[in-house]
């Protein structure tokens, strides 16, 4: 499994990849999550044309999961990360976010930061398992929080909800720490 720039004739799988992924919030009650449509390809094309969109690949080279990110207060802001459920859980969205983590690095961008349910298993239990932390509310920049009203305003906090942080100096970020496996 590798992780590549996404191509333009690969944007409208993501879509697919998003709804199929999605399916596993109404086993925990949140239909409408489900329910939500994936970004329109044309906002897709805005992450392919800025080189802020990735796909982790199976053998064949098709896309079996992706990741999305926007600039967030000079950090690298996870906006998406979908991987298909036939793939889950065999650390494609690890994958994934290394890979967004070492091009940061290289970029010289300082934390990759992100918004998740709180407490669903595979958003905010699984980021931390990820290296990201909890950002107090008080510790949200200004990005951050104005990512934290649009969610708002789309109804997204009738669940609970919290920005997370993945620092990039080897000191803070697990995935460099030479115990790291």
């Amino acid at each position: 499994m590798r992780v590549r720039g996404v191509r333009w004739g690969e944007l409208p799988g993501l879509r697919d990849i998003e709804r199929a992924a999605g399916e596993c919030f109404r086993d925990v009650g949140m239909p409408e999550i489900a329910d939500d449509e994936p970004l329109p390809l044309d906002v897709l094309a805005g992450y392919h044309r800025a080189g802020r969109a990735w796909v982790a690949v199976d053998p064949a080279d098709q896309p079996v999961g992706y990741l999305l990110a926007d600039v967030v207060d000079g950090n690298l802001h996870v906006e998406q990360v979908s991987v298909h459920p036939r793939w889950a859980r065999r650390g494609l969205g690890r994958r994934l976010l290394d890979h967004l983590a070492a091009r940061a690095r290289t970029d010289g961008v300082p934390a990759l930061t992100l918004t998740t349910f709180a407490d669903v298993p595979w958003n905010a239990p699984y980021y931390a398992r990820c290296g990201f932390r909890v950002l107090d509310d008080r510790d949200l920049t200004p990005g951050l929080r104005a990512i934290r009203r649009r969610e708002a305003a789309h109804g997204l906090d009738r669940w609970p909800r919290v920005g997370m942080r993945r620092d990039l100096d080897d000191a803070a970020d697990p995935a460099h720490r030479p115990d790291a496996g």
